[in-house]
């Protein structure tokens, strides 16, 4: 018969295993905690859509963090994706903390993942926007009637003015294109209508200024194409669309929300920041927003038998 352990040491051991056990939990909770949102450890994400030229954004929206970075003393990181669903998604996966953002793509994401919208775009003095369908001048495409099994160029499929207020005309008038691309960005569309690619194309509207000058998507594409005015002319203008809002994530802490916004604000407010954010969407400056201001774009939506959210990429 086999004698029986010592009690004093076998409780000695299982002491020492539950301390090492103890230890390990703590270190692997101290590994698994965040650093605080704001550090250099852990950056407040903040995305653009890509509505024009990533360079261009780029370029333009440096100053833009820095100035944050001073202002709230947070550390900021940038980012550009691929897509306006890409940017819903980001809010989803919690790689997205703030954005800028379509007003569609704000409605997936408020509808999907709470985000809320806290400041919406001037632009030209307007809180609003339009979509526009344009044509080649020299072609024989006059009416939206005209358009039946032709090939039109949109933007992307959550752009409320490069396709979904532009498709809500076509619908109205049971015109069914023959072919639909879609050339991610605005600037593209323009391009592709007037190098004769596509028949039309669907991209956004603003008036022209006191002086007669465009302010449309043309305007993007003036250097390239001096003549762009001439040589696209404008089918029909949508309906109004809120402006673009700036996203928050709903997570983040009110006092973090209530210093980002200040700063946005009082950087648009300066000569450098109006210049900067001409130069990426042609903001002039924000004022307050909530989602009550988008509630109008969320009816059209509705009546149009849209679900935003089965948009979202599986």
């Amino acid at each position: 018969m086999e004698a029986d352990g010592d009690p004093g040491e076998e409780e000695m051991k299982s002491g020492r295993i539950w301390a090492v056990l103890a230890l390990s939990l703590m270190v692997w909770s101290c590994a698994d905690k965040q650093a605080p949102l704001g550090t250099r450890e852990n950056p407040i994400k903040l995305y653009f859509t890509p509505s024009s030229d990533a360079e261009n954004i780029t370029t333009n929206s440096r100053e833009f963090i820095d100035f944050l970075e001073k202002e709230t003393g947070y550390v900021f990181e940038s980012g550009i994706p691929t897509s306006y669903i890409a940017v819903v998604e980001a809010f989803g996966a919690h790689r997205a903390d703030i954005a800028v953002m379509n007003s569609f793509g704000y409605l997936l994401a408020n509808q999907k993942y709470g985000a809320q919208a806290r400041l919406k775009a001037i632009r030209y003095g307007r809180t609003h926007y339009n979509g526009m369908i344009i044509a080649r001048a020299d072609s024989d495409i006059n009416t939206l009637e005209d358009l039946k099994g032709k090939t039109i160029a949109f933007t992307d499929s959550s752009s409320t003015s490069g396709y979904l207020f532009p498709i809500k005309l076509l619908k109205e008038r049971d015109i069914e294109p023959g072919q639909v691309v879609f050339a991610m960005k605005h600037d593209n569309v323009v391009t592709m209508v007037y190098q004769g690619q596509v028949d039309a194309g669907a991209c956004f509207y603003s008036p022209p200024d006191e002086n007669g000058r465009i302010r449309d998507a043309r305007e993007k594409v003036l250097v390239q194409f001096p003549d762009v005015e001439e040589q696209v002319k404008i089918l029909m203008i949508s309906d109004d669309i809120v402006n673009d809002p700036f996203v928050f994530r709903k997570e983040l802490p009110a006092e973090l929300v209530d210093k980002v916004i200040a700063a946005i604000g009082k950087f648009l407010e300066s000569p450098q920041g109006k210049e900067s954010f001409k130069a990426t969407y042609n903001f002039e400056g924000v004022i307050p927003a909530t989602d009550a201001d988008y509630e109008g774009l969320r009816q059209m939506i509705q009546l149009n038998e849209i679900d935003p959210a089965s948009m979202l990429k599986k």
